[in-house]
């Protein structure tokens, strides 16, 4: 990285207490109408685990029983949707983050990729809020504790700078054509759907698929991602080296994807806003 990137990342890095700005002044806001405050943070997972617990976990049962039995797919299952919900919560947001500061970009003179940035974070905080949560759950359902567990940290640097990425691809596209905003309503319900959050990867392998279907269907860095956050309790979970290498690729190549497409649309986003 040299020349204009390398200063336009040492200026971002000059200005990290703006995105910490934003980060206060996002949550604020969003709570400061609420007598529950931060606790909303915890009531979706919570009221989203115990539908699908039903669902799957008593309805259908043994099929989507990860490691352990079906008496550890509570733990499976919250440890999924605490981290899809970061990204389920960036999807909707990022398409907002310079339409909805058209007038602070305007007047105030700091890189504008600190907006999106800036939601990423706060949705982050929100996933942190939540974590305590997640390790009564491992307590209470004896999730496994080893090794293995530090794989949360490659998967929340690679969550990061995937969301990072599609923040800054879809914050200016939304500017110059709003059926994007509608567009992610409808690709946050594929990708959860299409994602191994409710259900093992093992079940898709035996699915019967054929098998050019499984490959491409685990080329999604979503796939390694949510890998890797099971396998912090569950470590048959935990991703192969293959799968490894295409979600670390995929998730650097959205993240460069989306700085240099802000790069180019940015003053585009300007004269439109």
């Amino acid at each position: 990285m040299t020349g204009a990137p390398r200063s336009r990342v040492v200026d971002l890095w000059r200005h990290r207490s703006t995105v910490r700005v934003l980060v206060q002044r996002d949550l604020t806001i969003k709570y400061q109408q609420s007598a529950m405050g931060y606790l909303w943070s915890l009531v979706e997972p919570m009221a989203m685990a115990a539908i699908y617990w039903f669902v799957f976990g008593v309805l259908i049962g043994d099929r989507v029983a990860p490691e352990g039995g079906r008496e550890m797919y509570p733990l499976f299952l919250v440890s999924g949707l605490f981290a899809w919900l970061w990204i389920n919560s960036t999807i909707t947001e990022a398409t907002r983050a310079l339409t909805s500061q058209a007038q602070m970009i305007k007047t105030v003179r700091v890189p504008r990729e600190v907006y999106p940035i800036g939601r990423v974070v706060a949705r982050f905080a929100e996933y942190l809020a939540a974590f305590p949560v997640l390790i009564l759950f491992v307590v209470v359902f004896g999730g496994d504790v080893g090794w293995h567990t530090f794989s949360l940290l490659p998967a929340l640097l690679l969550q990061a700078a995937l969301l990072f990425g599609f923040a800054l691809l879809v914050a200016p596209l939304n500017v110059m054509m709003r059926d994007i905003e509608r567009m992610t309503r409808l690709l946050h319900r594929v990708l959860f759907y299409s994602s191994p959050i409710l259900y093992p990867l093992g079940l898709v392998e035996d699915s019967g698929l054929p098998g050019w279907v499984v490959r491409l269907y685990e080329l999604s860095p979503l796939v390694g991602i949510f890998q890797l956050h099971h396998a912090a309790w569950f470590p048959s979970e935990f991703p192969s080296a293959a799968m490894l290498a295409t979600t670390s690729v995929g998730c650097v190549g959205m993240l460069l994807l989306g700085w240099w497409s802000f790069r180019r649309l940015e003053p585009t986003v300007l004269k439109e806003l």
